[in-house]
């Protein structure tokens, strides 16, 4: 990491800017002022790339004026006053305008940064149908031998196949094309993003008809999830002509299919978007998904026709600059109500139809499952119940054992009672304390000899007696153990390994994490497909401190054991499991997402989130707890996951299974990530303090 902490271009994030200026038709004058206006504004906002709408500096609605020779002159002029305002704003800018290029006119997109004229993009694609005829004016703009051009007093390079780096950005490498150029079966950006850029730039004018804004953006959507790239898109607004065409000044910025930020529609004035790219995302993208490169290879010959222009925008990073962008702090867990809903509902599908697949193929009609009246094992228990109702069998085939041990609590003993009761499984109810007593005598430990010795071994004799009964259930009844742990325990470790909670004939939450668990459990609840009682029971379990009940607690009852003081609060460590594991992110990174994700937040703009506490985290907590993730993650945890149970995968965030998504050392080390904490701030700092003000 270079520069600031507290800046977004430190973190591999870059600034990007779509700005629709207020225009009038042939007044190309007019129309650049609007054009630098719009330029300064996203400079002082921290934009390093600014793109302006097809035609933009003389109008898209100039039709049989583009002819005019004062008119194309005009236009140069203009371009002129751009080129000459750029040179004090760090950021390039992509403005349109008509050009004369040996005899021929192109629709083009001109690269301005630093008071130089960078290259020339030509229109590929020129719409000759409906209200569209722009053949009539302007050439292709693959049907010219040039590869420079005069303009504006400088000579730039010319052709549609170039890409723009800019190199005090690392991964910022983008491409333009226009307008019809992404609507064609194959746009040029395809090839120019498996040439390596990471940004597609589109300069659209794009008339306003009832339907085509929706189209917009599934259009944009998928060329930026297909190419794994942002995709910056304009369309011109109010001036242009409205003889026969209707504009609406549409601005929308997509990332890898997910929408960054969209303008207001029918706008009066010019108006402006910005959105913060996670650069570092799209590479990891494509390095993961190796069909990306595999397209790479395959379309050699168009990819090898892109010649990149490489400069500098003198954009520094050691001033604090905040991320505006939003960044969820239960990834896991979509905030929008609705779609909250959805994924609850297709989780607990997935992980329904896996266990009768399980089921059918091996045969049995039965489980085994242990309920301790904990979140994990009462979302298994209902997955299992909803198993055995799409089976047609009684949910009596469900043997559910609760097995109290040395420190079960009252309240979890007797929630577990009544989960088995609502659920109407087979319940059993088995002591473990007197074979745990045997065991511990027999192999000598000080507790059987009335000692208050309460170590591993002590707790991993009760996980070891509880997993033991459950097997030999299974045999006893022909049924399969189905297992409760989480993704989130299998992250940290969290289990006993072996002849414990590690092991199972079969998993259903294995890459379910826990906040996911919470809200699945309560999702439940809220529908009431338990009944009343049963609804009132999920949400008291879901009111249960998480606590293993392995060691004897308080006079007063309470927990001796509370897990996230030991391993840190879950909606922490999951939110560093999803983006560490999902995108491989480093841990300063990964602290600098988190700091944006809980910075205190006015309770009016997060509706949907009011269900959630409202714990807020410093950077000092956020980094003592990424330092626990880190360690117990990388360095002691692999050798658990090397050998977990079958379990289906349910979410794009990971599974980490050794036949899935993570294949790792059991026996790594961890320094490099713990090296790379050191690059987090240890104090809260005035730099800090001011990472509001950006």
């Amino acid at each position: 990491m270079k520069g600031n902490f507290f800046n977004l271009y430190s973190h591999q994030f870059a600034r990007v800017a779509v700005g629709v200026p207020r225009c009038k038709v042939a007044d190309p004058a007019f129309n650049a002022a609007q054009t630098v206006d719009l330029a300064r504004q996203a400079v002082e906002q921290g934009a390093a790339l600014v793109a302006f709408p097809e035609l933009g500096i003389s109008a898209y609605t100039c039709d049989d004026l583009f002819h005019q020779g004062a008119l194309l002159e005009a236009c140069e002029q203009a371009l002129s006053t751009i080129v000459e305002a750029s040179s004090s704003m760090p950021a390039v800018l992509v403005v349109g305008l008509p050009l004369r290029v040996n005899h021929a006119l192109f629709n083009c997109a001109v690269v301005v940064a630093s008071g130089r004229i960078l290259g020339v993009v030509p229109k590929t694609y020129l719409p000759n149908y409906g209200e569209f005829y722009e053949a009539r004016q302007f050439t292709p703009g693959d049907c010219t031998v040039a590869t420079h051009v005069d303009v504006a007093g400088q000579r730039a390079p010319f052709g549609p196949s170039m890409l723009f780096e800019v190199t005090d950005v690392p991964g910022l490498r983008f491409h333009v094309e226009i307008c019809e150029d992404v609507w064609v079966p194959i746009p040029p950006s395809s090839f120019a993003a498996l040439a390596g850029a990471t940004v597609l730039v589109n300069l659209s004018a794009s008339n306003i008809v009832v339907g085509k804004s929706g189209y917009r953006h599934q259009l944009v959507g998928q060329q930026s999830a297909r190419c794994l790239a942002a995709y910056l898109y304009t369309s011109a607004g109010r001036g242009e002509s409205s003889t026969d065409l209707a504009w609406d000044g549409q601005a929308i910025i997509y990332e890898n299919g997910e929408l960054l930020a969209e303008s207001g529609r029918f706008l009066d004035d010019s108006h402006l978007i910005l959105a913060d790219v996670d650069l570092e995302r799209l590479a990891h993208e494509r390095m993961r998904q190796t069909t990306f490169g595999q397209s790479v290879l395959r379309h050699k010959a168009e990819t090898e026709r892109f010649q990149t222009i490489a400069f500098e925008l003198g954009l520094g990073a050691d001033q604090p600059l905040p991320l505006q962008r939003r960044v969820e702090r239960f990834p896991y867990v979509p905030a929008d109500r609705r779609r909250r809903d959805e994924r609850c509902n297709e989780v607990y599908n997935i992980q329904v139809q896996a266990l009768l697949q399980r089921l059918s193929a091996i045969g049995t009609d039965k489980v085994v499952i242990g309920v301790s009246g904990g979140l994990d094992s009462t979302h298994a228990l209902l997955v299992c119940a909803k198993a055995m109702d799409r089976l047609n069998l009684p949910r009596t085939n469900i043997i559910g054992v609760t097995m109290p041990g040395f420190a079960t609590s009252g309240r979890t003993l007797q929630q577990a009672r009544e989960l088995m009761r609502v659920v109407g499984c087979t319940a059993l109810e088995i002591d473990i304390r007197p074979s745990c007593e045997q065991m511990l005598k027999d192999i000598g430990h000080p507790y059987a000899e009335g000692k208050d010795v309460f170590d591993v071994t002590f707790e991993n004799v009760q996980a070891g007696e509880r997993t033991s009964h459950l097997f030999r259930l299974a045999n006893f009844h022909n049924a399969i153990v189905i297992g409760t742990g989480d993704l989130s325990e299998l992250a940290l470790g969290w289990c006993t390994y072996g002849v414990g909670d590690h092991m199972s004939h079969y998993s259903v939450n294995a890459s379910v994490p826990k906040t996911l668990i919470a809200h699945l459990v309560r999702w439940v609840a809220e529908t009431g497909t338990v009944g009343p009682d049963g609804s009132q029971v999920l949400l008291n379990i879901l009111g249960t401190e998480i606590s293993p009940e392995l060691v004897p607690g308080q006079s007063d009852g309470a927990p001796s054991q509370r897990t996230e003081q030991f391993i840190g609060p879950y909606e922490l460590q999951d939110f560093n499991l999803y983006y560490i594991l999902r995108y491989g992110f480093s841990p300063a990174k990964v602290a600098f997402l988190a700091l944006t994700a809980w910075e205190d937040r006015d309770k009016g703009d997060w509706p949907e989130e009011a269900h959630v506490p409202r714990n807020q985290y410093d950077l000092a907590a956020i980094k003592h707890n990424l330092g626990i993730f880190v360690y117990r993650f990388f360095k002691i945890s692999q050798f658990k996951r090397s050998c977990v149970p079958n379990a289906p995968k349910v979410g794009s965030g990971g599974s980490l299974s050794p036949r899935g998504d993570w294949r790792a050392p059991s026996d790594s080390e961890e320094v490099v990530w713990t090296a790379d904490l050191a690059h987090i701030p240890d104090v809260e700092s005035g730099a800090e303090q001011e990472r509001g003000q950006g």
